[in-house]
């Protein structure tokens, strides 16, 4: 195996890792703070600790990044990520475990940070697409496997935690065999000012790169988190529940290496558009009829398939189209539309169970999708020509 092949691999064991550890955590701390006699609505806004360590630690990411390398990012995130899971049995509060939450969010955004920018920063343009899906699916089977390991707390409460700390010490061991590799930069000093000016200018003219990443932490979060609500109140049963929210992963999953190959061919605008219209066509038929668990389980997944690859697509298209000076700034703002939406998706969700018929859950997707379709059409022609100045 050359080392850019071994290179690779060790990012995508990473990612799969860092999914792994995710996919265990955030059912296992709901399912101890519900024990614990923790409301729903307290335990929802303690999930909320991990994507403000995202958001938090995000504009910081860039001169760190120049300074240390991709290697020793990985590292410092991997980390992170152990100790943090390692510390939970230390103190059963929820005020420790949302700090502790916060840390693993942070020491995640450290990991994904330098692996997207690795990823994009090695990768052509003719091979980005089938790269990102592959660390796309890796952190989508890894999350989606992490959950069957939950049922370690049967046996002890704390296992899941030494677990997801085992696991996250396999992620980061293997880069330290890897060289230290450092991203393009401008000959300007980098300073914090200067990421800053850098966010603000791929904001204003580059904001539509950033869009698929925003829409997939918005529809993944609150299908989530607002579905099992939805779905209650539509007298499903609780198996319903879990077979039709896994149904979307899988979708993801099948869709996800075949799109970004696809991608390659035919370029991420065109996929995206095709993807967006396709999508809300599958929750539009979704809310037609919102009360047959088959039939939702078949919009779902065939949503899940379309939906799926936004962000690994969102952040080909983004490379595509930024100088790569920009590149970590530009990962940083993916990450950052990302966390956004999956903020604000169960927060609008929310209000729309409350507020509105039941079909409209689905049709608030259907109405983001087809406004996503109409930017990519009007905007994704162009490269935004002020980054190259």
């Amino acid at each position: 195996m050359g080392y850019a092949s071994k290179r690779f691999s060790v990012i995508i064991l990473s990612v799969f890792v860092s999914g792994l550890s995710q996919g265990i955590s955030v059912p296992l701390i709901a399912i101890i703070l519900e024990e614990m006699g923790v409301s729903s609505t307290a335990n929802g806004l303690h999930a909320i600790a991990l994507y403000l360590g995202i958001m938090l630690a995000s504009p910081f990411m860039e001169k760190p990044l120049h300074w240390l390398g991709y290697r020793k990012m990985i590292v410092i995130g991997g980390t992170t990520v152990m100790m943090s899971f390692l510390l939970f049995p230390a103190w059963h509060s929820l005020a420790f475990w949302f700090v502790l939450r916060m840390f693993i969010g942070i020491g995640d955004q450290f990991l994904h940070f330098s692996a997207q920018t690795w990823l994009t920063d090695f990768s052509t343009q003719s091979t980005r697409g089938r790269s990102l899906s592959l660390y796309g699916l890796s952190y989508t089977v890894g999350f989606a496997i992490g959950p069957l390991l939950v049922s370690f707390v049967q046996v002890d409460i704390y296992l899941p935690f030494l677990i997801s700390a085992g696991l996250s010490l396999l992620a980061w061991v293997p880069v330290l065999f890897l060289r230290d590799e450092f991203p393009e930069r401008h000959t300007e000093k980098l300073t914090f000012t200067s990421t800053f000016i850098k966010l603000k200018v791929l904001l204003r003219y580059a904001w539509l790169f950033f869009l698929p990443s925003f829409l997939f932490g918005y529809i993944e979060a609150s299908l989530n988190n607002n579905f099992p609500v939805f779905a209650l109140r539509e007298s499903f049963e609780i198996s319903w529940i879990s077979i039709i929210l896994t149904s979307f992963a899988i979708g993801t999953i099948v869709t996800q290496y075949p799109l970004g190959v696809l991608s390659d061919r035919y370029g991420r605008r065109k996929m995206l558009e095709l993807l967006s219209v396709l999508g809300a066509i599958s929750f539009f038929f979704a809310g037609r009829n919102p009360d047959e668990p088959l039939y939702l389980l078949l919009s779902i997944f065939l949503a899940g398939a379309c939906i799926g690859s936004f962000y690994s697509l969102g952040i080909a298209f983004m490379a595509d189209a930024v100088p790569r000076s920009y590149l970590p700034a530009g990962n940083l703002l993916v990450g950052i539309a990302y966390s956004v939406g999956s903020i604000s998706g169960p927060f609008l969700g929310g209000i729309a169970i409350e507020r509105l018929p039941a079909e409209n859950f689905f049709y608030l997707f259907t109405g983001l999708l087809l406004f996503a379709f109409v930017c990519f059409v009007l905007f994704g022609k162009y490269k935004p020509a002020a980054l190259y100045r």
